[in-house]
């Protein structure tokens, strides 16, 4: 119904924090319909209410960055906003990667929080000119190479067994990967075996070098 406020669905394990971003966003007329603690409650508190917009901490129990890809996956149509004190390069990917189209400091002026949220919904993304620049550095550095995909034995891979195999490539260790694919690390080990197999070599290292071997 036009005229209404917009809804948000807050988390943060701060109280007091998530009391000052509330004055502030209520200020600027928003209704907080909901507040977590954690990142599973925040899942739960989105799906119950369908708000407009999900403000998301990263550190908080639970992962802000795994409840905000599940949110994304339950909700498509609801914004996600990242509010964290990170300024790290990791977590600003991975939120992006997750569905967040918004990464905001905690040392941002509250009053400036309605203003970053509407641009949000209206398809702007409200990140820092600090962590623009980054975006834009890691754009603009070399690509690191790729795995090739020309062998038959490569060709069956899965999309998935090729993410997992080239950021072990790039060093990640088993459970670096199951936090940025959002995967257990069981589930990891599976997809490693399973390429094991396809490509007829004993060991992940040995499927790397044929990997690279394969580029184009």
């Amino acid at each position: 119904m036009s005229g209404e406020p917009n809804r948000v669905v807050l988390a943060d394990d701060h109280p007091q924090l998530r009391a000052m971003v509330r004055d502030a966003l209520e200020a600027g007329g928003f209704e907080v319909c909901a507040e977590a603690a954690s990142g599973p409650e925040a899942v739960r508190l989105a799906q119950q209410h369908d708000p407009d917009v999900v403000l998301l901490d990263i550190h908080m129990p639970g992962s802000g960055i795994k409840a905000a890809a599940d949110i994304r996956k339950l909700l498509p149509a609801t914004a996600i906003v990242m509010l964290t004190v990170s300024r790290d390069d990791r977590d600003l990917f991975d939120s992006l990667r997750a569905g967040a189209t918004g990464y905001l400091l905690k040392d941002t002026d509250p009053a400036r929080l309605p203003a970053a949220l509407r641009g949000v919904m209206s398809g702007e993304a409200a990140i820092p000119r600090a962590l623009v620049a980054r975006i834009l550095e890691e754009f603009r550095a070399p690509a690191r190479p790729r795995f090739g995909r020309r062998s038959k034995a490569a060709s069956r891979l899965t999309s998935r067994e090729w993410e997992v195999m080239e950021l072990l490539a790039d060093g990640s260790t088993t459970d670096e990967v199951a936090k940025r694919l959002f995967l257990s690390p069981t589930t990891v080990r599976v997809h490693v075996s399973s390429v094991l197999h396809k490509l007829r070599v004993k060991d992940r290292q040995a499927a790397i070098d044929l990997l690279r071997d394969d580029r184009s």
